[in-house]
Parts: C-alpha cells; structure tokens; sequence
C-alpha cells in the first residue's frame, strides 16, 4: 500500500509537468456557455467564457423565473467553482433554445449546486430534464454539486432543453453547455458482449455518462483535455486497491497515424495505467476489478482505453478482460492490435454491456493462461448509459413528456411571427399545389414511364469529415490485411481513369498490380456514396473470416488519408451481368451458365450454413457475381452483409437495404430478413441468366418492365421459352429447362416459408446441368418439382462423397424409385460443401 501511495504521488507531480501542454484540435461548429443567473460573463480557465445570464435570455423561454446567487465560499476546488455561485430558478416549464448549425451529436453538459435562497432550498428541488427527442433528467433533486453530462444527437435545426418542476416543486439549474462532439468520436457499431455479435445503431442513441476515469493516473479536466472532459482517478473504484499498482510513462505514448487521437484521449491517460501487483509473485492469479453504479434496465457503452507502457518487447502482454461474468475479451495481445506491433501506441476497444437487474457494473482484468508472465493492464475507461427504446435515459420516466411553450411577453412578436408565417407557408403551399397539378396534366400522355422506386434515403456520408482518422475500422484481428495508401496509388498507376474497370454503389473499381506482380481489384470509397463506414467494416470482418472457392477473397484493405479502399483478388472475366447484357462480349453457352449458377449458389449455401449463425448476404445481383479467369463464378460484395437469427427466433429485423428488382417483398413488406430472402435474389438471378435481360427496364411496356413478374407470367403459363435469350434457342434440353425454371419459380414465392434453401436450389441446379448433359436418361417424372422421392436402396447407403463430387454424380441404380422427398433431405448426403 505504501508503494501504491507513493506511485500516485509521483503521477501527480509528473502530471503538473504536463498541464500546460495541451493542444486543442478539436475546433467545435456550435459552442453555446451559459453561466445561468450571473450578471456578468465568467472566466473558466483560460479558454471558455460563459456568457451572463442577462446576454443568454434569447435563448431562453420561460415565465416565472428567479435569479439566485449566494455568498458561500469555494464550492469546489475546480476553477469552475464560480458557476455554482448563482442558478436560474424556475417555478415552471422553461426552455432553452439554441440553433444547431451542424447536425450530429452534441454534449450537454448540466451544472447544478443547491443552495438556500429565501423561500428556496434548492435541495428540496424535484424536476424532469428533457430534449425533443430524450429525457435527461427525471424526478431529479441533486444534493451536492454535481455535473451531468449527455450526448444527445440533433439531425437538424434546433435543440430545446426543457425544465420542468415537479407537483409543488421547481426546477434551476447553474450553468449549462452545449458544445458539438467529432463525428469520429463514437461509431455507429460496437461489440456487443452478450451475446456475442455486433451492436448497431448508436449514432441514433443518447447516453448519459456514468464514469470516465483515468487509470492509474490524476484527475484529469477540461483544461488538458481537448474535448473539455473530466477524467476522475480510478482509486475510488478499485475494489482492492492492494491488488493493483500505477504506471506513469506520459513521455513514451506515440500516437498512431490512423487511429486513436488526443480527441480520443487525452496522452496522460494514455500514458498512466493500473496494472495487477504481480511482480513478486511469477504465479499470480487474480483480477483487477472496479465497480461502478449503474441503474439496472438500461445498456452500457463501455470503452476501454489501453496503451502498452509496460512490456519492453511486443508479444510480452496478454491478458483477459471481463464485464460483470461475461468475457469480453480472452487472450488480448495489445501489440497484435496496433501497426507495426509497436509498444505505447494508444487503442481501444468499444462494446455495449446488456441490461441487468444489479445495480454495480463490475469491470475486470486479469491474466491469460496463456501466458508466462501473469499480468494485466487497462489505461482508461468509459462508461455511458445508452437510451432506451422510448429515448429516455431515466427509470423515473418512461414516456418522452411533450416540450411544453412557455407564457413570456417576449413569446408575443414570436406567436405573431408564427401567424403571419403560416399565412406565407399557406399560399406558398396553394401555389405549389396548382403547379404540382398542372405539371401532372402535362405528364398523362407519359404515364407508361417507369419511375424506380429510391432505397437509399439520399444521405450522403462525407469521409473527410467522418471517417478520416480510421480507428473504427481497425477490427480485431484484421490489421494484417491493412495495405498502405502510397502501394495502391502506385499499384493503380495513380488511379489512373483509364484502369476503371467498374462503378458500383461504393465507388470506382480498379485494376492494379502490387510489386509482387499480383493483379487486385482495387475499390475506392467515394465520398458522395450512399455507402460508408458500416458497409466498408462490414465487407472486411466478413471477407477476413470465409475462405471458399465460390466467394471472391479479400486481399486488404486501407483507410489512411480520409480513404476507405478494399482490396480483392482480380476476376478477370468481370462480372455475370456483363456476359449477359449491355457489352459486347460473346454469349455464353447454357452449360456454362449453369456452371456459374451452381457455383454462385454454393457460395451462398456456404454462407448461409458453414457458422453458428447464418451470413445474409442481403445483395445478391448478377452484378455481384464475378468470373474468373476460367470462368468460376465467385459472389462477391458483402458490405450489406448481416449474421442471420439466433436460434430461438425466426428472422432479424432491419431496414430494408439490397438492390431494386432483386429485393424479397416480404423483406420490404415486413423489415423482416432471413436466408430465403437470399434465395429470392438468387431466383431473380436465374431468370436472368435465361433471359440476359435487365431485371428492371423502364424502356419496355409497362408488363414487361420487370423481370421477375413477367417470367413468372410465362412460366406459370408452361412457355418460359418463349422469353428466353434468342441464343439458347434450340440448345437446352428440354428436362433441363424445366428443373431450372421450376427452381428458379420456387426462389420467388412470395412468403419465405415457401422457397427452398440454399441446399435445395444447389441440388437442383446440380441435376438441371445433368439433364442437359443427358447423364441421366430418363427423367422419372415430366412434371417433377423441387420435391424428388423416396431414394433408392442404392443411394440410402450412401455414406461418403469425394469432396469435389458433383451431387448428382454419385451413381444411382434407380432414379425412378426418388419422387417425394425434399430435397433437404438428400442434400447432406449428396454433396459435401467446401470448407475453409
């Protein structure tokens, strides 16, 4: 315990060498100070000005408040202890309103002290604090000073912090802030601890700050931070402060070029941890743990702040790390997670705790059995309290209440504002009304023109500003596939236009040559796309785990220089869609076709059962089926990718993502996404395979326009080949043709529950191909469907398939005995997927 002491001691002094080193890099769009019930503006430490309560009441809406203000002393030991020393009471509803000029998330920072002021003891105080959108605060009534502090998010326009007093009570409060936070601070998605998967949806959500403390290291204020957090020393959390020990090397901390930033935070908590006291004792076996509260019903963002300032060589440190009983992370290797396996490089790790019924969140680090050397290090840590699903972060209210007007004089040019507002909105609306319909008249002579349908919602993500420092996506285990920017501007020839070898929704696609000679595709995020960050994590986490044949591999990745690029192997026949239609490129052949069918589908088979939890691709097109230089299809584009159900439910629910004329109706119906809705798309492929046609053509008649219905149309009237590509004509055997069809019609039923799977479609592509070879000769029934009997004696004994054997390869001594068992049935013993 003495050493502990004197650790702490020794970080104090070499923090106060550090204090005048800070640079603020974050430059905030909207910074709005307010000391509340000050006559004066107030000076807090050298770099914010809160402005007087008299120069901040345009912000303000309220009736029936009271400025307050006391002679105490130094209310805290902080320089902001000057903001406690008055407050704005009011008897009630009152709203604070400030105009956001850039949208996305913003902290509010709340001040409040209680203090006795005539009739008034604040103590006795009870109020809700609310937004537009959440509740902050409810049945509130502090007792000491305190600082609550949120991170809201605000699409556009303005932001009301409403104060509503309880029944016979009133509301105040000291100082406020309203301050804009980087866009790259927190990530829409996180890990999610139980169970195990991804977390989404985040920059959706508000959350309150439970605790953000620096471990082993000083208090940490606004003044050193350039964010203008607090960072509290983590010794009043420890739960056995004799099990842990401090470490302070400031000095050594590097921060890397992509990756954590001073915004992230600050070098002195990077540059200060707690690890385990297991110096003297080589077999040490015990954890670190510190408690926090927490109110039970409610998710927790936690990040966790490492920096390995205690190893002298890479690969010293592993350790495991635990929420409460779950394990967040066994055998973490720090310098397996920065580039270059460099030692005092900052990193981090976000993941979302679930909802429990304690009222303590217990975080823990301890030793890996894995290594020889027992210890364990954690440099900082934060802990925010996530919305919940009505946007309140409160367990005393459970419905959002309504921003309430207030009744001020000054509230009178406003309502008259208004009036005469709606009057011009009125009129405005009345002549874009008239335009509207006689535009409409001007258009019945055109009313056959097809209109697509728009998915994306015309969002557009900016990678200068979002995505520039690329930490969020450095997933675990992935920084090996990191290639640097400067080998893809030489592999493409400077991206050179001429190497353009395709444009997809994500950007522009090249053709490159690394230095080794390997031809890649080189896919370049473009700016202005609908597509971003989750869709550019999402295809690496998914392409650095599935190793099969059928799905194109992933060579890298680089998101260096505001870029985000994915690198692949080079298919060297392009994609499907391009031998089909809309090139000149010589038709392909029915087996042919069929071989790329039946390849594609292997690869989505594989997704869809080699896991735990199926991979949706969620995109299937022709346009992402890509042919090598032999003419092997591989599926390619898993950035809408999604793992499917867990195995008690039925389906994941999303937004409805994917491309027009592909997507399953009952999909875009219900929001509601399984591995049939795979299926759906891959049918729509197979038509168009026979008919190498676009699946969407606004050009044709109106019950021609889609793909899908008008082949459906034909083959439910038995003369598919009356629509078929002039090129097949005469050369697919007639047996074939129908399994195909019939396959391909089972695909599109319109309720999921009635489409076969993967397997099914795989083993009837498999005997379509057969047919056409004419390797079985008789069929065993003209009208068969995706349903095939009881199998023969012959194929019951089957036990083993060679693993590149084709299903139907495997001999069958009566084909006529197999007319009414599904296909699912049979597939596991006909053919053996591949593998990794």
């Amino acid at each position: 315990m003495i050493g502990f002491g004197f650790s702490r001691i020794c970080i104090y002094g070499i923090f106060m060498m550090y204090l005048c080193c800070v640079i603020y890099a974050f430059d905030p769009a909207d910074v709005f100070l307010i000391d509340c019930g000050s006559n004066s503006d107030t000076q807090v430490g050298s770099n914010r000005t809160f402005v007087s309560d008299k120069s901040s009441t345009k912000f303000l809406s309220a009736s029936e408040e009271i400025l307050a203000s006391t002679n105490a002393g130094s209310i805290t030991s902080a320089s902001d202890s000057e903001l406690y020393k008055t407050a704005r009471i009011f008897r009630g509803s009152a709203n604070y309103k400030f105009s956001i000029t850039q949208s996305g998330r913003v902290w509010i920072r709340l001040y409040f002290y209680p203090f006795v002021y005539g009739s008034f003891d604040m103590k006795s105080a009870n109020f809700t604090v609310s937004t537009q959108k959440n509740v902050l605060l409810g049945n509130f009534s502090p007792k000491n000073a305190v600082v609550k502090e949120f991170s809201v998010v605000v699409s556009s326009g303005d932001l009301t912090i409403q104060f509503a007093p309880g029944s016979n009570s009133f509301a105040y409060v000291n100082a406020l802030e309203v301050v804009s936070v980087p866009d790259t601070l927190i990530a829409d998605d996180a890990n999610l601890v139980s169970p195990k998967g991804a977390y989404q949806g985040l920059t959706s959500q508000a959350m309150e700050t439970v605790a953000r403390v620096n471990m082993g290291g000083p208090l940490v204020t606004y003044v050193n931070d350039t964010l203008w957090r607090t960072w509290l020393p983590d010794s009043s959390f420890l739960k056995e402060p004799n099990l842990a020990k401090s470490v302070v090397k400031i000095a050594s901390v590097r921060y890397p070029q992509a990756g954590p930033t001073q915004d992230t935070a600050p070098q002195t908590v990077y540059g200060s941890c707690t690890r385990m006291n297991s110096e003297d004792d080589p077999n040490s076996n015990f954890n670190v743990t510190w408690e926090f509260p927490v109110n039970p019903g409610f998710q927790y963002f936690v990040r966790f702040h490492f920096c390995d300032i205690v190893s002298t060589a890479a690969n010293q440190l592993v350790f495991s790390v635990y929420a409460d009983s779950w394990d967040v992370y066994q055998d973490l290797e720090l310098s397996s997670k920065v580039f270059g396996g460099n030692l005092a490089t900052p990193y981090f790790m976000d993941y979302v705790i679930p909802s429990t019924d304690s009222n303590i969140l217990k975080i823990s680090i301890g030793p890996s059995r894995s290594s020889l050397d027992p210890n364990a290090i954690l440099n900082g840590l934060e802990v925010m309290k996530i919305s919940n699903s009505v946007g309140s972060l409160s367990d005393a209210i459970s419905s959002l209440p309504p921003i309430s007007s207030s009744g001020s004089k000054k509230n009178l040019g406003m309502i008259v504002g208004v009036i005469v507002g709606v009057l011009v909105a009125l009129v405005f609306v009345i002549i874009l009304f008239c335009l509207y319909r006689r535009r409409k008249q001007e258009q019945l002579g055109h009313s056959k023109t097809w209109i697509p349908l728009s998915l994306g919602g015309g969002t557009s993500h900016t990678m200068g500003s979002k995505y520039s420092n690329g930490t969020t996506v450095s997933v675990d285990s992935n920084l090996s596939y990191r290639i640097p920017f400067a080998a893809l501007h030489e592999a493409t020839n400077n991206f050179d236009e001429s190497w353009v070898i395709g444009i997809g929704g994500f950007g522009k696609v090249y053709k490159g040559v690394l230095t080794d000679g390997t031809k890649v595709a080189v896919k370049r995020g473009n700016p202005r796309s609908q597509q971003g960050l989750a869709e550019f994590r999402t295809e690496i986490e998914m392409l650095s785990q599935f190793r099969h044949r059928h799905l194109v591999s992933l060579i890298g990745y680089c998101d260096e220089k505001n870029e985000m690029i994915l690198v692949y192997e080079y298919m060297e026949n392009g994609t499907l869609k391009s031998h089909l239609y809309g090139s000149d490129l010589p038709s392909m052949s029915w087996k042919q076709r069929l071989e790329i069918c039946i390849g594609s589908a292997r690869g989505l088979h594989y997704l869809h059962t080699s896991y735990a939890k199926a991979v949706i691709h969620r995109d299937v097109k022709s346009a992402n089926i890509l042919l090598d230089e032999n003419f092997l299809a591989k599926v390619a584009d898993f950035g809408l990718s999604k793992t499917g159900p867990e195995l008690d439910q039925t389906h994941v629910s999303t937004a409805v993502k994917g491309s027009f004329g592909y997507l399953d109706p009952e999909y875009f119906r219900r929001q509601q996404l399984t591995e049939k809705s795979d299926v759906y798309s891959f049918g729509v492929v197979l038509f168009e395979v026979l008919c190498a046609r676009p699946v969407i053509d606004p050009t044709l008649p109106r019950d021609k326009v889609n793909l899908a219905e008008w082949a459906m149309k034909w083959q439910k009237k038995g003369q598919l080949e009356q629509i078929i590509d002039p090129n097949l004509t005469g050369k697919i055997r007639p047996d074939s043709l129908r399994k195909y069809a019939e396959t391909a019609e089972k695909c599109l039923a319109d309720f999921g529950v009635d489409r076969p799977s993967m397997g099914d479609v795989l083993w009837n592509l498999e005997y379509a191909l057969q047919l056409q070879e004419a390797v079985i000769q008789n069929d065993p029934d003209e009208n068969s469907t995706n349903l095939i009997g009881e199998l023969s004696p012959q194929v019951n004994d089957f036990t083993h398939a060679d693993a590149g054997a084709s299903a139907v390869q495997v001999q069958m001594a009566n084909l006529d005995d197999i007319s009414g068992v599904s296909m699912s049935k049979v597939f596991s013993q006909l053919v053996k997927s591949e593998g990794r």
